[in-house]
């Protein structure tokens, strides 16, 4: 509640400063609400940049998992044959080991420092298409203010967050027509 009045307060102080609000007290402000959090998560683009994240690093993950079998098999083996199994070859053995360990961890880090970039260049790009089509929105239907998830309450009847989900799916279904199937 505090977030919205300091915003409706900074607004009418810029409206007073500019002359404006003579005029305005004559006209109806439009405001709208979108709840951008739902957005990202049911934006068909959302769907489709965690899909190509998916596909992105697939294999990477298959990599490591292929490692941590071959490990825990290793591990199994030793444990299972400890007691027949030359001090050399336990050696070898555990060395092997250590070294799948670290290659894990190497693996594991480097993965998710790589997937970490990748996601945030993913959600830069939905953020500004998100934001483009709240703009757009808003323009086609007169709205003088929009505000977002700093918002604690809004009504239903300023709420556009659906609005906003059906012109990024017609947007989305476009993009899917005019780009062939890779």
């Amino acid at each position: 509640m505090r977030t919205l009045k300091k915003y409706i307060y900074y607004f009418l102080f810029i409206l007073s400063l500019t002359g404006m609000s003579q005029s305005l007290h004559a006209q109806e402000l439009k405001f709208g609400f979108v709840n951008t959090t739902r957005i990202m998560t049911q934006a068909p683009q959302a769907e489709a940049a965690r899909e190509r994240l998916k596909n992105e690093f697939k294999s990477r993950d298959e990599k490591i998992v292929a490692l941590q079998n071959e490990m825990k098999k290793l591990e199994d083996e030793m444990s299972k044959n400890t007691e027949i199994m030359s001090e050399s070859v336990r050696t070898k053995n555990e060395r092997k080991v250590i070294s799948l360990k670290r290659d894990i961890k190497r693996a594991k880090e480097e993965f998710n420092e790589d997937l970490n970039i990748r996601r945030n260049e993913e959600l830069t790009k939905l953020q500004k298409q998100v934001y483009e089509s709240i703009v757009t929105l808003a323009k086609e239907k007169n709205y003088d203010i929009i505000l977002g998830d700093s918002v604690l309450f809004a009504s239903t009847r300023v709420d556009l967050t659906n609005q906003v989900l059906e012109k990024l799916k017609q947007e989305f279904n476009q993009t899917a027509v005019s780009k062939p199937a890779q």
